[in-house]
């Protein structure tokens, strides 16, 4: 009889044994599955993700760097003759997640203006040089990304001063150059 009882204990050890094989074998897949998501998370927000907002950062300052330039030009009228226009700027009020700044920047060399884009990162930034076709024209004055803006002309029938300006509007309804 001992050896019956022998014999009836030793399968049931086995199962016990047994047993354990799914518990590791689910626990193997689990490790497995959380170092895949791990890795996968690293790349994306190692490379990929960043990459991707610089490269959507960099269109959006081409995009609003050239819509400026576009309502700078078209601030200043062909005819000649006594001017005072206050016309108003949208820009987008971060890229990238960060304030940015666009300034008007000469080039005596080529007698030209350009607007500059400047943002911290170094991967958004850009330059357009502006054209008035009828009559030069002074640009001066920078452009914050978290205020308001403004393109205001002054100026006669030789010469037209621009000036790229921060704030809200007037109050005295000087805004009838706005569109």
């Amino acid at each position: 009889m001992r050896r019956r009882g022998r014999a009836l204990r030793r399968p049931g050890r086995l199962r016990t044994e047994r047993a354990l094989s799914p518990v590791v074998g689910k626990s193997l897949e689990l490790g497995v599955v959380v170092l895949f998501v791990a890795v996968l998370s690293a790349s994306f927000y190692g490379g990929i993700v960043p990459e991707y907002r610089t490269t959507a950062a960099a269109e959006a300052g081409d995009r609003a760097l050239v819509g400026g330039a576009e309502r700078v030009e078209r601030a200043v009228p062909e005819r000649p003759g006594r001017i005072e226009r206050r016309v108003a700027v949208s820009l987008p009020a971060t890229l990238r997640g960060d304030p940015y700044r666009i300034r008007a920047a000469s080039d005596p060399e080529a007698n030209a203006t350009a607007l500059v884009l400047d943002h911290p990162d170094v991967g958004v930034g850009g330059r357009v040089r502006l054209s008035f076709p009828t009559r030069g024209a002074n640009v001066t004055g920078t452009w914050e990304s978290a205020s308001d803006s403004w393109v205001v002309v002054r100026g006669g029938s030789e010469r037209v001063s621009v000036s790229l300006e921060n704030g809200r509007g007037d109050s005295d309804g000087r805004d009838g150059g706005r569109s």
